[in-house]
Order: C-alpha cells, then structure tokens, then sequence
C-alpha cells in the first residue's frame, strides 16, 4: 500500500513510521494494497494531531488522532480508521447477501399438481346439472402485504451541519462521525445533501 507522509512543523521520526506502517498492513489485508493513504502530523499549542485519509477504489476513509503525544495521537488515528475499514467491509457482505434471502423470503410456494382422476367418465357423470340462470362464482385471489415498517426519525442536531463547509470536508465529517445523512452548505452559500447508499458509497444530491 502507497503511504504519503506530511509534516507540518513537527518532525516524523523512524518510530512513527514503523508503527503507521504496522498500522496500514492490518488496513492493507482488509482493503487491498491497491489503496492509498495519506497521513498528516500537526501540532496546535500542547496537542498532536493525526489525521488519516485512505483513497480505496469505492470509498474513502477519514479518520484523525489528537493526543498529548504522537504516539498515541498515531493510534487513536489507525485504530479509527481500522474499525471504520471492518465496518465497510461487514455492510458490503451483508448487501451481497441480501439479495439471496429476499429471494428465499419471497419466491412463491410451488404448487403441487393435483392428482389425476383414476375413473373421468365416471366424475363426468356424478357431476350436478347447473340450475339455469344460476351466476358462476369466480375465484377471488387474496393478498397479503408486508407490515408496515416503522421510518426512522433522525435528530436535526446529528444531520445538519452548523457551519459552512466544502464537499471534501462534508465527506471527511460524515466519514469520522459515522454518519449516514448529512445537510450542510458550501462557502458559496449552495445547499447539499450528503447520504450513504446501501451499497456504502457516499452519494451527493444539490438542492436547487
């Protein structure tokens, strides 16, 4: 797996390295090692910060550390990152496999074929005489629908953003809150909505 190292006024030493790249072989047997990743060290007065950011070939993973050391501000990132990468890869096994139980759930029940008649003539002529002027009665199929379901209600404190911010960004949130839906505008003041499809893939819609 490619790894870009960043420093921004800190120094990255030989043991930081050793244990990022620790990190991204757990990541790399999960996601391949066709992904990249990007890991950047920043200090902000007293408190190191580590931001982790791995480009796979369907998504995208956001994960970030703050700690008094590098140290442990690199593992807060890599075990964030690491259980987001488990998460994506245990919902795209669970879509895989839907569709093979909602076709057990709702394939029709095979009919089985009515035994034939040992003596016809004989049924022909035990049948009734139908009265005249009698109406046929005709079959009526009965369906049965699904219960419904319940819609989940989501608090507008967890889906809208409170300040402005640029796509990357909105991505970079939802991915490092685990959130699934999320309204937010740009600087230019635009509207967006930012949700997960139930393939996992985050998908973009611009509210005109």
């Amino acid at each position: 797996m490619e790894v870009e190292y960043t420093a921004r006024q800190v120094r990255i030493s030989r043991g930081l390295r050793t244990l990022a790249e620790e990190g991204m072989e757990r990541i790399a047997r999960v996601l391949g090692k066709n992904a990249r990743t990007s890991i950047v060290f920043s200090a902000q007065k007293h408190l190191q910060i580590v931001e982790v950011t791995i480009q796979a070939r369907q998504h995208t993973i956001a994960a970030a550390g703050k700690a008094g050391t590098q140290q442990s501000a690199l593992r807060q990132a890599m075990d964030h990152a690491e259980h987001q990468v488990h998460r994506h890869r245990d919902r795209r096994m669970a879509i895989k496999r839907k569709p093979k139980q909602e076709k057990a759930l709702t394939a029709p029940r095979a009919a089985r074929p009515k035994a034939r008649a040992s003596w016809p003539v004989a049924e022909a002529a035990e049948e009734k005489p139908v009265r005249a002027g009698a109406k046929a009665r005709a079959a009526t199929a009965v369906h049965s629908f699904p219960a419904p379901v319940e819609p989940r209600i989501v608090p507008s404190g967890e889906a809208i953003a409170a300040k402005q911010m640029s796509i990357e960004e909105a991505v970079k949130d939802a991915e490092f809150h685990d959130r699934d839906l999320l309204v937010f505008r740009n600087p230019a003041g635009e509207l967006f909505v930012l949700h997960r499809r139930r393939d996992g893939q985050l998908e973009l819609v611009e509210i005109p």
